[in-house]
């Protein structure tokens, strides 16, 4: 298929909503991968979290009945402050490191996780709150019965407390990103051999970078009309212009680009060596200092 004349039709709507329950469709229609913890990693930093707090709680409730602290204080006292340390340890505990730390807690660090709101944003007071209180009866009341029987039946394993709070657990451990480097496809090589490719506008260049690393998450229609688009500003430059897909003719001349560009830095690299006891040398006569 040839490199087109004459834009396509427009994007439909169908593109600007979400593709799947793990991917967040931006206004460039570009498909976010934002990947949700997995059910038994959830489960393991709950367990870190729910541990912690409940080790603090058994270290304060410790103290109180110490003989140093016990003389001052009556049965009455004692009960009322094991229930405010209870309710200090699972309830605000919970929801201030959650607050400040921007949805992370020890156990969330242990498993590469972080809670955020649906749309990828960070929580805030009300999104913690209400996370803290439903955590009361479905991870305390329940020993974590009903938290993962919701989350056993839920695409991004939320518990209860996330739907009613409309967030999830964003999984933020992932393998290091590498910028992909693009070749001359293979049908284009001959036509590589003896094109013309003049230098491009420095932001049209730095679009065709863009969109031929972040190709692979765009939907297939705004896929084509992007690469539609950006072959038809690339045409001026390029002669003779092959028949080819648009996307594998912003490919060739991108790495034609590059091939040439890198040779032409060598070359002055090879000058400048071979210039360098000249440039570097002392004036006849000037002394040395």
């Amino acid at each position: 298929m040839a490199v087109p004349e004459r834009p396509p039709a427009p994007i439909p709507a169908e593109a600007m909503s979400f593709a799947q329950d793990d991917e967040l469709i931006t206004g460039e229609a570009v498909a976010l991968n934002l990947s949700a913890t997995g059910f038994v990693l959830r489960g393991a930093g709950a367990m870190i979290d729910w541990i912690v707090y409940f080790g603090v709680w058994i270290a304060i409730a410790i103290a109180l009945s110490s003989p140093w602290l016990s003389v001052f204080l009556s049965g009455a006292m004692f009960q009322a402050l094991i229930v405010a340390t209870l309710v200090l340890c699972i309830v605000v505990v919970p929801m201030t490191v959650e607050l400040a730390t921007r949805g992370r807690s020890l156990g969330k660090l242990a498993i590469g996780a972080r809670i955020v709101r649906d749309d990828g944003g960070a929580i805030g007071f009300r999104h913690a709150f209400i996370r803290a209180m439903t955590g009361v009866l479905e991870i305390f009341g329940t020993l974590g019965g009903v938290a993962a029987l919701v989350a056993l039946f839920n695409a991004r394993s939320k518990r209860l407390g996330d739907l009613i709070a409309g967030t999830y657990s964003q999984n933020e451990r992932i393998s290091r990103y590498v910028p992909p480097v693009f070749g001359v496809p293979l049908e284009l090589v001959e036509w590589s051999r003896t094109a013309d490719v003049a230098k491009m506008p420095d932001r049209l260049a730095r679009r065709i970078s863009q969109f031929l690393s972040a190709a692979s998450g765009f939907t297939p229609q705004s896929r084509a009309a992007a690469a539609h688009a950006l072959a038809l500003e690339a045409m001026p430059y390029v002669s003779p212009i092959p028949h080819a897909d648009p996307e594998l003719f912003l490919a060739a001349i991108s790495a034609v680009r590059r091939e040439r560009e890198y040779a032409a830095l060598l070359l002055e690299k090879e000058r400048l060596t071979a210039l360098a006891p000249a440039l570097d040398r002392l004036p006849r006569g000037f002394p040395a200092r």
